[in-house]
């Protein structure tokens, strides 16, 4: 009977909440604290953009930009974006109450300028480009150098540093060269007096000849006489007389000192006089036919000894520091790739040719089976390096301004340094730091430039300059660019 009374008794209530709302609502009788569930949502209004426009983006969001106004293919305008709009890879700080921000609120002991110039201010303000000075709080300008970055923009930019090593740094100088004929080796088959040429040996250019192998039979009335001499003061020898200077006018005259030991034994004066090759190698020149009148000093014969050659490398101007007496050198033949020789440098010429601004390096190579033939083209490999190590960074960690380099130390928790350095020798992808590194040293190697283009960075490197002055020690811009008026 209780649970009976109780039902009907809720349902009495509900029923006359109804009619009430039914009046309330067709006569308008305000119901207070009703409103609340019937009011529609206002969105809140976005705040006005603001700072200067950087750049101009598509109006359907695509992915097409530009730095002036543009208009699409149906011509709609690109929407503008300013500073306010541009994406942001900081992080987000947390919502704060009022209570934390004034208990946790520092004061800026100045403003310096964003772009690192030494101009500072004790008010905000802005410079011509309007971008607004940077706070500078206590303690903050203690270390002027160190770039702090937060964990997240780190890991979104790629930020990869390595360690300083010591290594041991080689590297290749690949160049053309030519090959030349050893200069120790050329010989030349000349008379010392003026001849005919009675019989030539069956040989032509390019042929091989032996050392001794007999060239040409020659007539020289001058040197029958000089044997007619000798034979002369033989046989005055013969009768006790002193001899004479005619052996020595036979050596003078280039005469074999096996002929002259045949005149003697003889007693006989050769009517033609054979003249025989003074080394072997192959024929490079031939002067002579037979029947033909030379003169004292003509060139009969031209030899060349092709078991040693030359190679002559062409190494620039830039790279002829990194090469030494002794270097390893690969030569590799343009006409037989797969053939390779071995050799070390052996000279480098003293001089730089004017209109090619390469340095000669000459390298000796043995060659047996003359494979090597004068005038070849041959791409020749140098080694390089002085065998001692010294600290080293990848290539890809130096930032070269023109001016000086500069390298981006990775202090650990978000806190980079920019360093100068002085570099070494280059190779193996890696450079030699001769001043600015200790041994354990990271350095940033990827996303460095992306910390370089931060403002931040710009501030620092001014830091490797003379130290801007604070305003408590010089007077603001405004106030020095006032007293300058007159």
């Amino acid at each position: 009977m209780t649970r009976l009374f109780a039902t009907g008794l809720v349902l009495s209530a509900i029923a006359a909440a109804g009619a009430g709302g039914y009046v309330a609502g067709t006569r308008g009788v305000p119901v207070p604290g009703f409103d609340r569930f019937t009011r529609p949502a206002v969105p809140e209004p976005k705040p006005a953009p603001t700072g200067p426009i950087v750049y101009y983006r598509h109006p359907d969001g695509t992915a097409l930009y530009a730095l002036e106004p543009r208009k699409t293919e149906d011509g709609r305008d690109f929407l503008a974006l300013h500073a306010s709009q541009d994406v942001s890879f900081d992080d987000e700080a947390p919502p704060s109450s009022p209570e934390a921000a004034a208990k946790g609120e520092r004061k800026p002991l100045y403003y310096r300028h964003p772009m690192g110039l030494p101009d500072t201010s004790p008010v905000p303000r802005k410079d011509a480009m309007g971008m607004d000075y940077l706070p500078v709080y206590a303690g903050e300008d203690a270390d002027e150098k160190l770039i702090t970055l937060s964990p997240g923009r780190v890991q979104r930019s790629g930020v990869r540093s390595e360690p300083v090593s010591r290594r041991t740094i080689t590297r290749s100088i690949r160049v053309p060269g030519t090959v030349q004929l050893d200069e120790r080796r050329v010989a030349v088959v000349a008379t010392r007096s003026d001849a005919f040429i009675q019989e030539v040996a069956p040989v032509t250019t390019g042929d091989r000849v032996a050392k001794g192998d007999r060239l040409v039979r020659l007539y020289s009335p001058e040197i029958a006489t000089a044997s007619a001499q000798f034979l002369t003061e033989l046989n005055a020898a013969a009768r006790g007389a002193p001899e004479g200077g005619a052996r020595q006018r036979l050596e003078n005259l280039g005469i074999p000192a096996e002929i002259v030991a045949e005149i003697e034994r003889s007693r006989k004066v050769p009517i033609t006089i054979g003249w025989s090759a003074p080394r072997e190698g192959i024929v490079l020149e031939r002067n002579v036919v037979e029947g033909m009148k030379v003169a004292a000093g003509d060139t009969l014969f031209r030899l060349a000894d092709i078991s040693t050659i030359w190679v002559n490398a062409d190494v620039p101007e830039g790279e002829l520091a990194a090469v030494r007496i002794g270097a390893p050198v690969t030569v590799r033949l343009r006409g037989r790739p797969e053939t390779v020789f071995q050799g070390k440098v052996g000279l480098i010429y003293p001089q730089v040719a004017e209109a090619t601004r390469t340095t000669k390096v000459r390298v000796e190579l043995a060659n047996p089976n003359g494979m090597l033939l004068p005038n070849m083209y041959a791409d020749v490999e140098i080694g390089s390096g002085d065998g001692v190590s010294a600290l080293t960074v990848p290539d890809s960690s130096v930032i070269d301004t023109g001016t000086r380099r500069i390298v981006i130390l990775d202090r650990g928790e978000g806190r980079f340094e920019p360093r100068e350095v002085t570099l070494g020798q280059h190779g193996d992808g890696r450079v030699a730091i001769s001043d600015g590194v200790a041994d354990g040293d990271r350095v940033v190697v990827s996303a460095n430039f992306l910390i370089d283009a931060e403002s931040n960075l710009k501030a620092a490197l001014s830091g490797l300059n003379p130290p801007e002055a604070k305003p408590s020690e010089t007077k603001s811009f405004d106030a020095k660019s006032s007293e300058t008026k007159p």
